[in-house]
């Protein structure tokens, strides 16, 4: 018997996730999901009912993210939000100082 391998490229910039694919995927529950949205530390969703809401890769990175600062160093969530905005923010400035030629 032989078998074939086929492999499936997907981009993450292409990943559609559904609110409990999110809560998944990020290891969180839907109550501490929806409690982040509710205060702005997420992107703002539409009006519609919260089994319509669509996430994509930055939602799960910063979500992925805001879990660990909270649970790494017992933060608040505001301050977990505002630390994973200054690490965004760091490294965008360093993104344009290597296309500028600055150091690495």
């Amino acid at each position: 018997m032989s078998l074939s391998v086929v492999w499936v490229e997907a981009g993450l910039d292409d990943l559609r996730l559904d609110l409990n694919g999110l809560c998944r995927l990020a290891g969180v529950q839907q109550a501490w999901l929806q409690e982040r949205l509710a205060l702005g530390l997420l992107p703002a969703r539409d009006g519609s009912r919260p089994e319509g809401w669509q996430f994509d890769a930055a939602d799960l990175r910063r979500v992925r993210r805001l879990a660990g600062l909270e649970r790494d160093f017992d933060a608040v969530p505001e301050l977990a939000a505002l630390v994973a905005d200054l690490e965004d923010e760091l490294a965008g400035l360093r993104a344009a100082l290597r296309r500028l030629g600055g150091p690495r």
